[in-house]
């Protein structure tokens, strides 16, 4: 599936194209990488690539990456009950714990200071979405920048299951634009 899609130059680097709902900004070699969500759930899966670019150092966006037990910071009107998602930072975010909470139905089951977060769902979210996991992986890009990569999996199904899949991808590609753009914008505003 993914190694149909071209690769294009873009203001995100060499992106991969057409690749949606699957791919958004995610270089060839992003979509290509191991992440550490890859050890969760055994063949075949079901997989989605997301990525951006950050004028601020790896670690002021992985600071901001640890917002995310605080809020969602994609749409606040629909996955935040209105609640604006913090502007800037929160102090003792950054302490991380296996088994915290980040974005409201996920627990981080791993991490690596100012390098990823990786987060599995809960049993709520399990509920909404099924199995899912998510690394958030930061590395630097050219003099004081860095990039932002997320990979997103989930074991693959069948019939009405891989139905939900494809929903779940476009409504993810939704919320996680978002979610980057603003994270790309308050790491950028604040360093």
């Amino acid at each position: 599936m993914l190694s149909s899609v071209a690769a294009q130059p873009g203001r995100e680097g060499r992106r991969v194209g057409d690749g949606w709902p699957l791919v958004w900004g995610a270089t060839s070699d992003e979509v290509t990488a191991g992440y550490p969500c890859d050890e969760v759930f055994a063949a075949p899966k079901f997989e989605a690539h997301r990525a951006i670019s950050v004028a601020a150092p790896r670690a002021h966006v992985f600071r901001w990456l640890c917002q995310l037990k605080a809020a969602p910071y994609s749409y606040d009107l629909l996955n935040n009950l209105g609640r604006p998602s913090p502007r800037t930072l929160t102090p003792g975010l950054e302490q991380l714990k296996l088994g915290q909470r980040f974005i409201t139905v996920f627990a981080l089951i791993s991490y690596v200071v100012d390098e990823h977060v990786t987060i599995r769902v809960g049993w709520l979210g399990r509920l909404m979405f099924g199995e899912l996991a998510i690394s958030y992986v930061v590395h630097d890009e050219g003099p004081g920048g860095s990039r932002l990569a997320v990979k997103l999996t989930l074991p693959r199904k069948r019939h009405l299951g891989l139905l939900r899949q494809w929903v779940l991808a476009w409504l993810d590609l939704f919320m996680m634009r978002r979610q980057l753009l603003n994270l790309r914008d308050l790491a950028e505003r604040s360093r």
